[in-house]
């Protein structure tokens, strides 16, 4: 049995999460100004420097916008967040998404999935195809949730890179957090072999060089995610 070391947060990232807190249950609301960075130093009893740091990873996130000369203030993140936007908001909601996030995560993966593996399959090798299927296999010899997650993800992000299409892997590998809570939360309704079997069909596909099939596995598998047998939405 292994375990991991334990570290102590920083005194940022406590900063960043308090913030985020009061954003998010809605104590700053958006476009609200928050006070000047001595001043939150002092009420906060940190340093500027954490401050300022802290200022600038919420700016990234999309949760504050610094308005030079005039301030900073609480960002519309629903309408011009990213991606670190959707991850914090996962964590805060103990990872739940709300359906239509979910919904639309989904689609999303839908025209990627296609995209990838229209090139992979035209331009793929033989060898290329037998290393992807070797990960697939991974699926199988395991009986943990979180590993087979892992590995689900894995076999998508090697799909994506085998396409030959940079931009296409660098979407892939920023939606690893999400897609991973997705499929751990997939694997509790459905169990592992039902994930194992969604990833083999797409894989006997792509050896087949079957474009086609691996469309309509694709629009399928993804289908019934969304909207049939094995829906993923948090109840309630």
């Amino acid at each position: 049995m292994e375990f991991s070391k334990i570290t102590a947060p920083s005194l940022k990232d406590l900063f960043v999460q308090q913030l985020e807190e009061k954003i998010l249950s809605g104590e700053l609301p958006v476009g609200s100004k928050i006070p000047p960075e001595r001043e939150l130093a002092e009420k906060m009893r940190v340093s500027r420097a954490v401050v300022n740091g802290g200022i600038n990873e919420l700016s990234q996130k999309g949760f504050l916008e610094v308005l030079p000369r005039q301030g900073t203030y609480v960002a519309d993140y629903s309408r011009n967040g990213n991606l670190q936007t959707l991850i914090a908001l996962l964590e805060y909601r103990g990872n739940k998404l709300e359906k239509a996030g979910i919904r639309a995560i989904l689609e999303v993966r839908s025209a990627l999935e296609r995209l990838a593996v229209g090139l992979v399959i035209e331009s793929a090798s033989d060898d290329e195809l037998k290393h992807l299927e070797d990960t697939a296999e991974k699926l199988k010899n395991t009986d943990s949730i979180q590993q087979a997650a892992q590995t689900a993800f894995e076999y998508h992000h090697e799909l994506a890179y085998l396409a030959g299409n940079t931009v296409l892997t660098l979407i892939y590998s920023s939606f690893k957090e999400i897609c991973i809570v997705l499929w751990v939360r997939f694997c509790k309704l459905y169990g592992i072999d039902a994930l194992y079997d969604n990833v083999i069909t797409l894989q006997g596909h792509l050896e087949q060089r079957d474009k086609e099939g691996a469309y309509q596995w694709i629009q399928y598998y993804l289908g019934e995610a969304i909207e049939g047998t094995q829906q993923i939405y948090e109840e309630g």
